[in-house]
């Protein structure tokens, strides 16, 4: 029931009890437990979802794909017990479930291949991650993950890593339009679905439910956007899933300036951002010149203490090695030149001379106890600095030019400078030199003035969905394309608005689509030098067109094929590596600049890393018995925050990686602790053990470090999980 329907309800039962009569503050308990108040919705048959890449198993239940070339009807939906499997068959039976149509079909013996396991949403299942890629630039920072697999089902993966500790959760999930943009139980839903509405409700409500489990209850914000379809319903469901919210507010955002055709309806120009925010969580102030236009009327700020330091953002620092077009050695030879750094102190000691265009820099002699550092880019191409000797010199002498952060992987160092347009705000006051750092150079911060609180109306120019949407996949991507995909900026003033103040920030994103999200999270860690990072859950799944294409070639969900041209193999993962690298899945150069103050070269890419996943399926037996580590190994890198090494197979007594470690044999449990309490790094201890004492024995002896029981709180994690989303 609705927040006012709980209010009046427990108004008259706590009247009743004033009275003496509590067998009528009895009997309206029961009443109301009986109805439904506020939103009301069918809740459809339990939701199926395919457990594609799960091996078959006796005791799955499955369904039976069609013959390959054909196209999936009912009899596809039929449910199936796995009675045995010998060989690459399964003998099948049909499954008697409460839930569905019963099966009254005789008893079948099919090809494993042929058949796909399913899984009601609460029944729990037992996940894994597989590692498909990586992309690394950002030295020791956390890692953007980007996940495919269900969503639903992600979602209790992550329950296991991040319960209680997401600072927001940005999602753009379907519409519901009717347009056939979204499926339930495997199947498109259309406007001229009765229960679309209803469908789409209990869709939601079941993963709102599970990424309940993810927030941090104290501080942290929900961001949905939706538009009038749903607009209505998805305040009332918010208000149902999250009765502890402290507010629920709507913006409005304007993608279209000049509107879409709704037939004789008034032309849609914009979409709604709902914020939900929890425990003491509060919109942020934000940079008005980080984005070039008016949001609207801005709030002005109030001069007191706790604004005051709200307000104050780091100031965005360029990198000293020149990007995009006109950087090449051979375009500006004098700009090619060595600089000096002391690698323990991580300062600028010297600054040497260019040489000519023909000499090989490898020739140059070396200064006793510094490192020379050249203009080189990752992949070896001699480049240049971005300002000469003498520019460089003054910055220095300023405070304004640093050594930033130290790429172990590839032994490369990051050099860093203030930009005369900073420079110039600083003259003018609208920055101040608020500490210097222990190398010398300043540490910056925005005066009150140039921030302020947006409205509830954004109608900005970089809004704009087609322009920074869709044109933007295509300048990362070439020929490929997404249904529309947010504006980068629309995205990464929403979340923003909530964590500007949090350069440390985790978010999910479990409707990611193109990965606007991740990319929107690594261009605010570019201008304040932040560590947020992101989690980014998105499926693989075609567009009904592709589908139908797919399927007269005789090809088959899993079929490398069609997992090629899935939303995360073909957009997803290439996008977010395009926008690291600044290259294009071609190897070209992505062409132009970013907008809105924070404008640089789009082939500079970024100082970031991100990681890969697939979902997997695994049996809780062979994890209890401790013969699936690999598979769960990605988790426990996962909750120890997505940074350093990852612990990748078992070893004898005990592992360290940068930011966790794992016991893997109880004998080692001394030298085991003492490393830990060694390394100041490690934050997570996993120890593997089925006895309760002594595991907290362990945990007794490492205080502030979060000790991880494996595999009970895995386990057990899935669990909870699949009992949440009954409730």
């Amino acid at each position: 029931m609705s927040q006012t329907a709980q209010a009046v309800v427990q108004d008259l039962v706590d009247r009743a009890v004033k009275l003496g009569d509590r067998q009528l503050a009895a009997d309206i308990r029961a009443f109301a437990a009986q109805r439904q108040f506020g939103l009301v919705f069918e809740h459809n048959r339990p939701e199926r979802l395919r457990l594609y890449g799960k091996p078959i198993m006796k005791g799955d239940i499955v369904q039976v794909l069609p013959e390959r070339g054909k196209k999936e009807d009912s009899s596809s939906q039929l449910l199936w017990l796995v009675n045995t499997v010998r060989g690459g068959v399964a003998d099948l039976k049909p499954y008697q479930s409460p839930s569905y149509d019963e099966n009254e079909c005789e008893p079948r013996s099919v090809a494993v291949d042929d058949v796909v396991p399913v899984a009601e949403y609460d029944q729990p299942i037992y996940a894994g991650l597989k590692e498909t890629g990586r992309v690394e630039r950002g030295g020791d920072k956390p890692y953007q993950v980007v996940i495919n697999g269900e969503n639903y089902h992600a979602l209790e993966t992550l329950a296991f890593a991040y319960a209680g500790k997401v600072d927001c959760i940005y999602i753009d999930p379907p519409y519901n339009t009717g347009a056939r943009d979204w499926k339930y139980n495997n199947d498109y839903v259309d406007g001229s679905d009765a229960y679309r509405h209803s469908k789409w409700l209990a869709f939601m409500e079941r993963r709102l439910k599970l990424a309940k489990q993810l927030l941090n209850p104290n501080d942290s914000v929900l961001i949905v956007t939706i538009d009038e379809k749903e607009y209505a319903r998805l305040e009332l469901l918010l208000e149902s899933v999250f009765p502890n919210a402290t507010g629920i507010q709507t913006v409005s955002i304007t993608i279209n300036k000049n509107g879409v055709a709704r037939g004789n309806q008034f032309k849609r120009a914009d979409e709604y951002a709902v914020f939900c925010f929890f425990g003491t969580a509060t919109p942020c102030q934000v940079d008005r010149r980080l984005y070039s236009v008016e949001f609207g009327e801005l709030e002005k700020k109030v001069a007191d203490d706790a604004s005051s330091s709200r307000s104050q953002r780091k100031v965005r620092w360029e990198w000293l090695l020149r990007g995009g077009s006109n950087s090449a050695r051979s375009d500006r030879p004098n700009l090619f030149y060595p600089i000096y750094i002391n690698e323990r102190s991580r300062t600028i000691e010297a600054i040497g001379d260019s040489i000519p265009r023909e000499m090989d820099y490898h020739a140059v002699p070396g200064v006793d106890g510094l490192r020379a550092i050249w203009p080189i880019r990752p992949d070896g191409r001699e480049a240049t600095w971005h300002m000469s000797q003498p520019t460089l010199k003054q910055k220095l002498d300023k405070g304004f030019a640093r050594v930033s952060t130290y790429d172990e992987k590839n032994d490369r160092y990051t050099l860093l400078y203030l930009a005369n347009i900073q420079e110039d705000r600083l003259a003018k006051g609208e920055l101040k030199i608020v500490g210097r750092r222990d190398d010398g150079s300043a540490i910056l911060e925005a005066v009150g003035e140039a921030t302020a609180i947006p409205t509830t109306v954004w109608s900005g120019a970089q809004f704009s969905a087609g322009e920074y949407g869709s044109r933007y996949i295509k300048r990362f991507l070439g020929h490929r394309s997404f249904s529309f995909p947010k504006s980068l900026y629309a995205t990464e003033l929403s979340i923003a608005s909530v964590v500007a103040d949090k350069p440390d920030a985790r978010i999910v994103d479990f409707f990611s689509g193109s990965g606007t999200t991740a990319h929107a999270v690594m261009r605010l860690n570019h201008q304040d030098g932040g560590r947020r990072h992101s989690i980014s859950i998105t499926n693989n799944e075609v567009s009904e067109e592709e589908s139908k294409k797919l399927t007269k070639r005789g090809l088959r969900q899993g079929d490398p094929e069609w997992e090629a041209l899935g939303i995360c193999q073909y957009v997803t993962k290439p996008r977010v590596t395009a926008a690291i690298t600044g290259k294009t899945p071609e190897g070209d150069l992505i062409k132009g600049d970013y907008k809105f103050t924070d404008e640089f070269p789009m082939a500079d890419g970024f100082e970031e890393n991100a990681v890969f996943f697939d979902l997997t399926y695994e049996d809780p037996d062979a994890v209890e018995l401790g013969v699936a580590f690999e598979e769960i190994a990605p988790l426990l890198w996962l909750r120890a925050g997505s940074r350093g090494s990852i612990i990748k197979h078992e070893q004898p007594g005990f592992a360290m990686a940068d930011a966790y470690a794992v016991l893997f044999d109880f004998a080692s449990v001394g030298a085991f602790i003492d490393a830990v309490k060694q390394n100041a790094s490690i934050g997570c201890a996993y120890v593997i053990t089925d006895d309760t004492a002594r595991y907290a024995s362990v945990k007794a002896q490492l205080p502030g470090v979060d000790v991880v029981r494996l595999y009970e709180n895995y386990l057990q994690s899935f669990k909870i999980a699949a009992e949440d989303a009954v409730r």
